[in-house]
């Protein structure tokens, strides 16, 4: 079964007013460029989720040594709480803003917009005063983590949509890895450098100046956006936005949603389940990293043990993202989540054998398979999926939404796994609750498995294509006049190609 919206009808792809040359003319994989050129503009559209993990990451860092210097005014303040979560607020905002933008302005300039703020409220974190005092300086923090946020929303929908757009342009059979590998990947191995930067800086700094070592930490994320202005400077727009953009018209929405809303609401389900789950568990790599370390081991140790966390995300990051390829990405994240789940129900039956100081090693590659499924599975394929499953001139607001229902999930998580822990019989401390956390997550994967195994349509390697050329058909069966779509200048290109084989035709009569 596919469920593909519940307002889409079948078409002919024999016929001529649905064939991607008698539309648009020239194949984008046939277009005239270098391995180079084709390139490039995927890297510099996706790269930038690299800051995007690296700033979320750095945070939690950042805490644990604001924890060491202010022990209990800072414990005792909101601004615990407020400095780590206040970003998912922002980058929700962001999110919706810039998926509108990308869709009604522009694909570069929106990444252009969320790169200058994530490079100035980069800094300005790490500059935060706050008039001299402490709480004056952790509101300052506070505040600048929000716009931060905005910045970090703003990648999710304009890079990575511009980012799926790009990879029409390279070889088949390779698109989908090339779209992982600068997307999924880049967040990965973001949150390696977010733990492993602060162990380095913390080792140099020594515990007698954390003053400096967080706002280091900090600083030091202002490198990967800088790094990428100049190549996204020189971006032009996606070849498929320039023909398919509804930015110079008005948007159809009452067709846009009868379309895609049920398509949506999948996507948006999927994306919800899996950020609930991987915020979350967050709470078990503490739990093992106090039986290993203790109350009372220096920072940089208990840095180190986190790098070796996620660490274990890249593994499945990055063989997922060659059998995304190979199997599809409705078939490799419903396959994958689907054996997380089962990985996880056996960490919930053997959890009382493994949360003990002499089997921590077992616990800890059991946690680090469990990890690098959910990598595979819909930590590389739900991007792509929320990318490819809408048609380009209403992509980047599709992809937002999902996006952001993905990071309301995290934000839920991180407070109902606490409340399964300490409603569980025998309290958060006994092995059930260990033990009830996971089985609510393993149920919540096989759902999501599934939702993309029932209900996630066929995703090929010409699929934002062959979905435009559907969205296309819809809109003028219900009467709306496609000639409208694409950019004036791409319009008057068509114009001029529609007169010239107008012509070639008489001519040959």
């Amino acid at each position: 079964m596919k469920f593909l919206g519940s307002s889409e009808k079948a078409i002919d792809d024999s016929s001529p007013e649905r064939d991607e040359a008698a539309i648009h003319g020239t194949p984008l994989e046939d277009h005239q460029k270098s391995r180079w050129e084709r390139s490039w503009p995927t890297i510099a559209c996706g790269a930038g989720l690299f800051s995007d993990g690296y700033l979320n990451g750095v945070i939690g860092q950042v805490n644990t040594i604001l924890k060491a210097l202010y022990k209990k005014q800072y414990s005792n303040s909101p601004a615990q709480s407020n400095v780590n979560s206040i970003a998912f607020a922002g980058t929700v905002v962001g999110q919706l803003f810039f998926g509108w933008m990308s869709d009604h302005v522009s694909r570069k300039w929106a990444l252009m917009t969320s790169t200058v703020i994530l490079f100035i409220f980069a800094a300005l974190s790490a500059g935060s005063y706050g008039g001299g005092s402490i709480n004056g300086m952790l509101q300052a923090l506070t505040a600048w983590r929000f716009l931060l946020g905005i910045g970090i929303g703003g990648e999710y929908p304009a890079g990575s949509v511009a980012c799926a757009e790009s990879t029409g342009e390279l070889k088949e059979g390779h698109r989908n890895r090339w779209f992982i590998m600068f997307t999924n990947v880049q967040i990965d191995i973001g949150f390696v450098a977010s733990s492993f930067v602060p162990m380095i800086v913390v080792l140099a700094c020594t515990d007698n100046h954390l003053r400096a070592a967080w706002r280091i930490c900090l600083g030091l994320g202002v490198i990967p956006p800088l790094s990428l202005i100049y190549l996204r400077l020189k971006l032009q727009e996606p070849e498929e936005f320039n023909r398919e953009t509804m930015k110079n018209t008005h948007t159809p929405w009452w067709l846009v949603i009868k379309f895609y809303w049920a398509r949506l609401l999948v996507v948006s389900m999927i994306w919800f389940i899996y950020d609930f789950l991987t915020y979350s568990f967050s709470i078990y790599s503490s739990a093992w990293l106090l039986v290993i370390l203790g109350d009372s081991a220096p920072i940089w140790k208990s840095f180190g043990w986190d790098t070796v966390i996620n660490l274990f995300y890249l593994p499945g990051a990055i063989g997922g993202a060659f059998l995304s390829d190979i199997l599809g990405p409705r078939l490799a994240l419903g396959s994958f989540v689907l054996a997380q789940g089962i990985v996880g129900f056996i960490m919930s039956g053997c959890y009382p054998y493994l949360d003990k100081s002499s089997t921590v090693g077992g616990f800890v590659v059991v946690y680090g398979i469990f990890l690098s499924l959910g990598e595979a599975g819909p930590g590389d394929n739900i991007g792509l999926v929320a990318s490819k499953t809408s048609a380009t001139a209403i992509r980047g607001q599709y992809y937002a939404i999902a996006a952001a229902m993905g990071k309301i999930g995290a934000f839920v998580g991180t407070y109902v796994f606490p409340v399964i822990q300490n409603n569980a019989p025998g309290g958060a401390d006994s092995n059930r609750g260990g033990q009830d956390p996971f089985f609510v997550s393993s149920a919540l994967c096989i759902f999501s498995a599934g939702l993309a195994f029932f209900l996630l349509p066929h995703i090929g390697q010409d699929t934002i294509t062959s979905e435009d050329l559907k969205f296309r058909a819809y809109l003028e069966d219900n009467g709306w006049d496609t000639r409208q779509m694409g950019t004036k200048e791409y319009q008057m290109n068509s114009s001029s190609t529609v007169d010239e084989i107008g012509q070639s035709a008489g001519e040959k009569v």
